[in-house]
């Protein structure tokens, strides 16, 4: 009776394991862009921006957001990091837009003042992960994105 309980038991979790390899294989990375940038307020010492992602959803399932960190970089000098605990929900082959607010000092803006300012825009890199739960159990993934940002029109490129 023991053996045959045993025998049961490891089967459930030799296919449990199957499915989740197979879910694995089936599920499809959230592709993250930058989407737009604003600042909302400026101070003695520095600011504060919204910075808005647009996360696309390639499933044929709702992906339900947990997590997502991010780092913003203007050119190869950090601009400001964080993460946001709020849940969003992103529907099967559809696309929503997360908000991130961040904080930055003068300091680490030189750079980017100067190239805004003799040019109009700036290269950047947004990079991080983000955390989906799914039909299929919960995913990590990391997401790192390049473009150029444009004080003209407002959007990256």
């Amino acid at each position: 009776m023991r053996k045959a309980k045993f025998v049961g038991v490891v089967g459930a979790l030799i296919a449990a394991a199957g499915c989740a390899t197979l879910g694995r294989a089936t599920f499809k990375e959230p592709i993250v862009h930058f989407q737009d940038a604003r600042i909302t307020g400026l101070g003695l010492n520095g600011g504060s921006l919204e910075v808005k992602l647009s996360v696309y959803n390639p499933n044929s399932f709702r992906l339900d957001g947990t997590r997502l960190t991010y780092k913003l970089m203007v050119d190869s000098v950090t601009f400001g990091t964080g993460a946001i605990e709020d849940r969003f929900s992103v529907q099967e082959k559809d696309s929503t837009i997360v908000t991130l607010p961040l904080q930055f000092t003068y300091l680490g803006v030189g750079e980017a003042g100067r190239q805004l300012m003799n040019t109009g825009s700036v290269n950047y890199r947004v990079l991080g992960d983000v955390t989906v739960g799914t039909p299929l159990g919960n995913f990590t993934r990391p997401y790192d994105q390049t473009g150029r940002f444009s004080t003209l029109s407002g959007r990256g490129r």
